[in-house]
């Protein structure tokens, strides 16, 4: 890396590519990119020095990047389509070109690295660790796939080290387009293997190859944390540990709800944590901060800083986030986008409040999804009482004939199910003023909650 001075990014607003921007820009190098629309994560970049635009055009590339191809790193997204005018001029004038993925297994590779990986979880599982980490005042950075709570951010930096190889480096080893093979690391979790990205993989089997290729590389001489009952394709050659929620050397006993908090006792080899009261809530995220224990105990974080960690740890936004909660009226956002995601969310949302009925927007994600996944959605959101399904969110994809949100909405077996538009939406929500009200989805159902919240208090 020590040959470039500039580096470019292509698709400089993903949650990822904004992480290793910030990382290059702290650490010296100059950053500019690309990215379609301007968001909030653009505006923060942005603010921190650095060049983005909104346009296709090579002539906004600044100058020196575009004249100095031997000084200037491309790091690209596969979601930038290489027709995009910018990466055919840099493809064609000698300018060395990069995935995400690549760049960040090189910095990584200079750390001792925990990779988290699976089809849902790691994000939260990620940011559970580096948050105890950081708590116990581990040097650590951090690339995660969502913005903490905690932090405000998903980039957490080092402390300046002489030996980089004495820092832990934190990262959401993502499986989209076989992402994480980039990685070779000491530590690693995988929390969940269902088939997803069938896109890119076809099939499931094809999609536990690519886990098992992924576990094959942790060190020999490290620890791969797999969640029990997991099967995959490969072996590793590093020592397995396995967690889960009620089984497996590391586990959680007693778990209770207590005043919104789920509440437990982490039984692991060398003892049992008592009394972790966990602010996010989730069954699913208790399992997640169990292998985030495991890790963090395995660093030597002492099981008293574990427990001080997860009871602090706030969560990630979009993951089981409050956006408003009072005695009347409830909204919780959440990002879940495969059918298993969701059923543990709305599970666990049921738990939570028994006492009251509970409305779920979903918004689907990629009509391939759709396609593959219509019946399975079905049968987890129908764990609401009532249900509301908007237009897939298409992110990368052309419509597929045939394939519409109708496919989930006709299967559901809550006590209603119907379809909306986000035009319509804030209209039916203002006339049913739900108790209870979540959404659901990876699109931009995100940017409808402010709408959503004044919903519940129309007159």
């Amino acid at each position: 890396m020590n040959q470039y001075k500039n580096i470019y990014f292509l698709g400089i607003g993903g949650i990822g590519m904004s992480a290793l921007a910030r990382w290059f820009r702290v650490n010296g190098y100059d950053v500019a990119g690309y990215d379609k629309t301007p968001t909030a994560l653009t505006d923060v970049l942005q603010a921190e020095g650095m060049a983005v635009h909104f346009t296709e055009d090579v002539a906004q590339i600044p100058a020196h990047f575009r004249e100095n191809p031997a000084q200037t790193l491309i790091v690209y997204t596969p979601a930038v389509p290489k027709t995009h005018a910018e990466y055919i001029f840099l493809s064609e004038n000698g300018f060395t070109i990069q995935k995400r993925s690549q760049v960040l297994g090189l910095l990584a590779g200079r750390m001792k690295t925990v990779a988290v990986a699976g089809t849902h979880g790691k994000t939260t599982t990620s940011s559970m660790v580096a948050h105890i980490l950081r708590h116990a005042g581990v040097n650590c950075a951090a690339f995660l796939g969502g913005i903490t709570q905690n932090y405000g951010t998903n980039f957490l930096l080092n402390e300046p080290a002489d030996d980089l190889s004495q820092v832990i480096c934190v990262v959401e080893a993502d499986e989209f387009d076989r992402s994480f093979l980039t990685l070779f690391p000491q530590l690693a979790i995988v929390t969940s293997t269902d088939a997803d990205h069938l896109d890119i993989y076809g099939d499931k089997d094809a999609v536990l190859r690519s886990f098992g290729a992924f576990v094959s590389q942790i060190d020999d001489n490290g620890i791969f944390f797999q969640k029990e009952g997991l099967t995959l394709a490969d072996k590793t050659k590093a020592e397995v540990r396995t967690y889960s929620l009620q089984s497996g050397e590391y586990h959680a006993h007693n778990l209770h709800i207590d005043s919104a908090c789920f509440v437990f006792d982490l039984v692991y080899p060398g003892g049992v944590i008592t009394d972790i009261r966990m602010i996010m809530p989730g069954f699913h995220n208790v399992e997640n901060a169990i292998a985030a224990a495991a890790v963090s105990l395995e660093l030597s974080v002492s099981a008293e800083r574990v427990r001080d960690g997860l009871n602090t740890y706030r969560g990630v936004k979009r993951r089981f986030e409050y956006i408003w909660q009072s005695n009347d009226s409830i909204l919780i956002d959440d990002y879940a986008h495969h059918p298993a995601e969701v059923k543990a969310f709305l599970s666990s949302v049921k738990a939570l409040y028994p006492d009251r009925e509970l409305t779920a927007i979903f918004q689907p994600h990629l009509f391939s999804r759709t396609r593959d996944f219509a019946d399975e959605f079905a049968e987890s959101l129908s764990i609401a009482d009532h249900v509301i399904v908007l237009d897939i969110y298409p992110a990368r994809e052309l419509p597929i004939d045939g394939i519409t949100s109708e496919l989930i909405v006709r299967n559901i077996k809550s006590k209603t199910a119907n379809l909306c538009t986000k035009g319509q939406l804030t209209d039916v929500v203002r006339q049913k003023k739900p108790s209870l009200l979540v959404t659901i989805g990876a699109g931009d159902i995100d940017q409808m909650l402010p709408d959503l919240k004044n919903s519940l208090f129309a007159s």
